[in-house]
């Protein structure tokens, strides 16, 4: 039993190098994406305010769990895996439990989660944003990137005939706006927004409206922006 351990053991390690030397070999320079931005934000946040216990919600295939676990967090990752991935998903960076945010089966509590990216393809983001509050420990932090316009909504940005990309996915893209934020404080019982930053990615006036903008560039809500990021205080 111990020698056929070792031999599946083995192969698994050997399968993995072998996959990480493939994809090493196999890049390609594409579009820079808004990650770069999003990561700083949270692990400046992460840094300065020391939490102990983190959820991510939505990792998808990112690293981003394992990344934080590195700092020394206790982290805890979750993902709708079987009814928002087509073909389901598999994290090869980090454990990732099947649950979906809207109607979690978590129950313990944590003082940091964060929400990169995600929350705008979720239809019913008032019941998210209900359970990431009630999962949150009194003091906790929330911290979450989104496609945003101050003054507009718009239900699916991928719909809109100027949108660059997203007309063939299968899912929606929402773009977020300051009355939507202030519905979700209100839904948190009195979460306090702590920080927030706007940031212009294209040069259009809603996301994926005309060209990226590399460097991206941190403006002003007055400003043209695209996404924000926030930190929300329970």
């Amino acid at each position: 039993m111990k020698m056929l351990k070792s031999l599946i053991h083995r192969f698994g390690r050997w399968y993995c190098k072998e996959l990480c030397r493939r994809e090493y070999e196999s890049q390609q320079l594409g579009k820079i994406n808004e990650r770069p931005v999003e990561y700083r934000f949270i692990f400046q946040a992460l840094s300065s305010i020391a939490p102990k216990t983190v959820l991510d919600i939505g990792t998808g295939i990112t690293s981003l769990p394992h990344l934080m676990r590195c700092c020394g967090f206790i982290v805890t990752a979750i993902d709708n895996i079987y009814d928002f991935w087509p073909e389901c998903m598999f994290n090869r960076h980090f454990y990732v439990i099947n649950d979906d945010i809207t109607n979690t089966h978590i129950t313990r509590k944590f003082d940091f989660i964060t929400c990169v990216s995600v929350l705008e393809h979720i239809q019913n983001h008032e019941a998210a944003i209900q359970s990431m509050f009630a999962l949150l420990n009194p003091g906790g932090h929330l911290a979450m990137t989104f496609p945003y316009n101050e003054s507009t909504y718009i239900e699916n940005v991928y719909r809109l005939p100027k949108a660059g990309y997203g007309l063939e996915e299968s899912y929606i893209c929402q773009v977020y706006s300051r009355n939507e934020l202030d519905k979700w404080l209100k839904i948190s019982g009195g979460g306090q927004v702590v920080s927030q930053e706007y940031w212009q990615i294209f040069t259009g006036d809603f996301w994926t409206f005309g060209e990226h903008i590399y460097p991206f560039r941190q403006v002003y809500k007055c400003d043209k922006h695209q996404l924000t990021c926030v930190l929300i205080q329970k």
